[in-house]
């Protein structure tokens, strides 16, 4: 019934616990057998898959010490108790103490199972609302991160929560400022590496043989000024995450140096004869089209292809520029908190000129254009925004348009970028909604 969660049987009398295994067991119920209480705690732990049916009387620790031991250690686990005939009191104290359910002696095969079956039932139900709700905790977490309510957006953040927890390498694609470090940040951050380290290298700002050092590590005397040995950010990186940012940048003598690394997970330090095991996940950042570069000979296709296991493309903010104000929320509310100022309250046309932006440093310029308004610094962009002239109404045909790539926009969002449930909502043909998607800068997620 739940195959993936079994039954820990605690019971020192041999033939009772084959009879209640092979009961179990023909009902197609997973069931380990210990014979004390001490080796079941052994192998008990938080959200443990399963429950526990334990004898009252053991050898050493008794059951009763035992339902209150798996009590401290989750109040949610369900024990089932055996008790002797009559052993009325013991069955109250033992419900009291936390027990599920308790069984008398003699039972038969049906009415064991059938208790099991209930708490099995049971505990799938809280295991399954412990995973939804921890699901909801890293959505809600990266909702803060990868702020934005568009198709386009919300794509990135589920791709993202796919992967996280896989020891898979990631590349990142987008243009400056679309936030490839924040994203490599929260897949390390909802992985199962969170808790090593998350170290960040950016391949364009260093020369050649200092790239080298920092990746690799070098032994003291490797070169002249190596006065000590310094371990590199692969090896220091062991157990978590590097990012390595801008890997387009990176020398072709280092691409077959990473290429080794992604293929064999070692590293060998400048100077140094011997490899030594990393266990570390690499994210690779990129603005370019490494495939393009690597059929211009200028990027190694063999590391490529290693890298690109799973992609995540960034939309550019002109392609999701209902997020724009969502965004400048955001980011003003996080700037008043630094500098302990007031958020500015921009009108309607404000916002409206900063949404006709096309942002080219995207959401890095964004950010900027939130600091300054809550610090009134008026920047060129920021003048007639800050001052709120008035704007020309648009022509007839722009405010057409304007409607039209809106009432698209949220459609899109509504239907979750499937292009043809949307095109089946605005009555519209799919072909001519997607070439007004491809007019517009917006994104679909699926074809469908």
């Amino acid at each position: 019934m739940h195959p993936e969660l079994t039954v820990l049987l605690v019971e020192d009398d041999l033939p009772m616990q084959l009879g209640c295994m092979q009961a179990l067991q023909l009902a197609g119920i997973g069931v380990q057998a210990v014979g004390s209480a001490e080796a079941a705690r052994a192998r008990l732990h938080a959200g443990w898959p399963g429950v526990v049916v334990t004898d009252m009387r053991l050898p050493g620790d008794d059951g009763m010490s035992l339902i209150r031991a798996c009590h401290a250690l989750e109040a949610e686990l369900p024990v089932i108790m055996i008790t002797g005939h009559g052993d009325v009191s013991l069955a109250v104290e033992a419900m009291r103490s936390g027990a599920y359910d308790f069984i008398p002696k003699p039972f038969s095969p049906e009415a064991l199972v059938e208790v099991v079956r209930r708490a099995l039932d049971k505990r799938a139900l809280t295991l399954e609302v412990v995973r939804l709700r921890r699901a909801l905790e890293i959505s809600d977490g990266l909702a803060g991160r990868l702020v934005g309510s568009t198709p386009q957006i919300d794509a990135v953040r589920r791709l993202v929560l796919d992967v996280a927890r896989s020891p898979v390498d990631v590349l990142i694609h987008g243009e400056t400022g679309t936030g490839k470090e924040v994203v490599a940040q929260a897949l390390h951050d909802f992985s199962d590496r969170r808790n090593a380290p998350f170290v960040a290298l950016n391949c364009g700002g260093l020369p050649d043989n200092l790239l080298d050092s920092e990746l690799f590590g070098h032994e003291a005397g490797a070169f002249t000024g190596a006065q000590r040995r310094r371990v590199g950010k692969i090896e220091h990186a062991s157990g978590g995450t590097l990012f390595l940012d801008e890997v387009e940048s990176m020398p072709m003598t280092m691409q077959i140096k990473l290429l080794r690394v992604l293929q064999d997970r070692q590293v060998e330090r400048l100077g140094s004869n011997e490899r030594r095991s990393v266990d570390v996940r690499i994210i690779a950042a990129t603005k370019d089209d490494l495939l393009q570069r690597s059929r211009e000979q200028n990027f190694r296709a063999d590391l490529y292809y290693r890298l690109n296991v799973v992609t995540i493309d960034l939309p550019p903010l002109r392609e999701r520029r209902e997020d724009v104000q969502l965004l400048l929320e955001h980011f003003m509310l996080l700037a008043a908190s630094r500098y302990k100022r007031t958020p500015p309250t921009l009108s309607a046309a404000q916002l409206q000129r900063l949404m006709a932006h096309d942002w080219p440093g995207n959401v890095r310029e964004l950010k900027n254009a939130a600091d300054c308004l809550v610090l009134g610094v008026r920047q060129e962009l920021l003048r007639d925004v800050a001052a709120d002239t008035p704007t020309p109404a648009p022509s007839l045909s722009e405010a057409v348009e304007q409607f039209e790539r809106q009432l698209i926009a949220e459609e899109l969002r509504r239907q979750e970028g499937h292009l043809g449930r949307t095109a089946r909502a605005l009555n519209t043909p799919k072909t001519t909604l997607a070439d007004k998607v491809r007019k517009y800068g917006l994104n679909s997620g699926s074809e469908g």
